[in-house]
């Protein structure tokens, strides 16, 4: 299969990961000037045969919901006559979710809401400072959506809780699952160096999500971007939370620093893939914390279908804060199984996971993939989220426009609600299935 057709599937199909990169319909072009209309949506149909705890609003029984959403506005470049190119974006947003709400009970099925999404500014160098590289210094401000690494510390600001919580003061229009909303509010960002060699970016960050508590952070990266690889650093200093929205341990994120160390890439082997990332939190008023993982992937190119298998493992220490992160390379990453990631915990804390994955390409335009989870919690006093869970899904681009993605899950949680774990009425097996459908222009 053609490397090129099989990456841009394998984007497409991880939707939150591609959706500012979707294609666009171009209004006006010449030499030096693009204007694009953009549109991208999204549908998923969901059902859960159990409930979870989460919200404290459901009983035993099962769930049945739908989420969707529409993304459109307009973008747009224009050259300096050799200093350089402006380029910005706008968009509106109109997200839903009907039926029961989510299994967790975060929405309720009542959420509609249309908002702007993306808008902001920005200026890159062009050959400005060859030594720099093509673009080598980027300058953007205003509303968008940002990510750091592969998404294990930020990933944008995209949790979308609905009315299930504190009479709706956390509504952010529902599509919960799909995560619509992504940009953070306020953004000042600084990028420099080009795509390859040494990089680094600068950012202030504003969310004004409440299930966030609105928090301020200031990010710097420093990275080493090669062929064999990436290796890079992060530190992110949390300056400011919304008290009357923060958990305690959000209450924390006031003055709470975070390092990490990662690194991702093949190493020179071809079909090769590894990845990792330390992280280490001190925060202001209580312990240390740190979560890290380690995975390793092969892709079988010369047998039929490239089967890539891969293993990961992952820690979260007790009291550890995942901050934003959010989907990157696909189901799993980051949220780890799709019943446990989102309904049922661990939310990357407190626990210890192992991820097996397998994916086959039988198609150019198909993949198929299973992922089985093994979910193991550090200190059982703080709740019990051990368990299991086997998920197979399909990724079916229809078109060059429209991909399909069909998915079943079998979670097994250890305990119940009433046990100790986040299950409500037992520890039964949870049949969990969804379809989405996913289109841009």
């Amino acid at each position: 299969m053609n490397k090129s057709i099989a990456f841009r599937l394998s984007l497409l199909a991880t939707l939150v990961a591609v959706a500012s990169q979707a294609s666009a319909y171009e209004l006006y072009a010449d030499d030096d000037s693009h204007l694009n209309a953009n549109l991208e949506a999204m549908y998923g149909a969901f059902h859960s045969q159990e409930n979870y705890a989460l919200s404290g609003r459901l009983d035993k029984g099962s769930s049945s919901w739908q989420e969707g959403y529409i993304k459109y506005g307009l973008s747009f470049d224009q050259g300096l006559a050799g200093v350089g190119t402006v380029y910005g974006a706008a968009s509106l947003l109109s997200s839903a979710t009907w039926g029961d709400g989510d299994a967790a009970g975060f929405t309720d099925g009542s959420e509609r809401t249309t908002k702007f999404e993306d808008a902001y500014l920005g200026w890159k160098s062009g050959d400005l400072f060859p030594l720099l590289g093509a673009d080598g210094i980027d300058i953007s401000f205003g509303r968008q959506n940002l990510m750091v690494g592969d998404g294990f510390l930020i990933n944008g600001d995209a949790l979308n809780l609905g009315n299930g919580l504190a009479d709706g003061s956390f509504n952010r229009g529902g599509a919960y699952y799909l995560a619509a909303r992504k940009a953070f509010d306020e953004t000042a960002v600084l990028r420099i160096g080009g795509q390859t060699g040494w990089r680094s970016d600068l950012m202030w960050l504003k969310s004004d999500n409440p299930a966030q508590a609105m928090t301020e952070m200031y990010v710097g990266t420093l990275e080493h971007v090669a062929d064999a690889g990436t290796v890079g650093l992060t530190y992110i200093d949390t300056t400011d939370v919304d008290e009357a929205y923060a958990s305690p341990a959000q209450l924390e994120r006031d003055g709470m620093h975070t390092y990490s160390l990662r690194a991702a890439g093949n190493a020179g082997v071809e079909n090769l893939f590894l990845s990792g990332e330390y992280a280490k939190q001190d925060k202001p008023h209580s312990s240390t914390e740190d979560a890290w993982y380690m995975e390793a992937g092969w892709t079988f190119a010369d047998l039929p279908a490239s089967p890539n298998v891969s293993y990961r493992y992952s820690r979260f220490s007790e009291g550890f804060d995942p901050l934003f992160y959010g989907l990157s390379r696909g189901f799993g990453t980051w949220f780890q199984g799709e019943v446990a990631g989102n309904y049922a915990g661990p939310f990357n804390a407190n626990s210890r996971i192992q991820n097996l994955s397998l994916k086959i390409t039988p198609l150019e335009n198909l993949s198929i993939g299973a992922l089985a989870f093994n979910f193991d919690t550090i200190d059982r006093n703080l709740g019990n989220t051990d368990g299991n869970e086997f998920d197979l899904y399909a990724e079916w681009a229809v078109t060059d426009n429209v991909v399909i993605m069909p998915l079943i899950g079998l979670y097994q949680p250890d305990k119940s609600a009433e046990q100790g774990g986040t299950q409500l009425g037992s520890n039964d097996s949870n049949l969990y299935s969804q379809l989405m459908v996913f289109t841009t222009f």
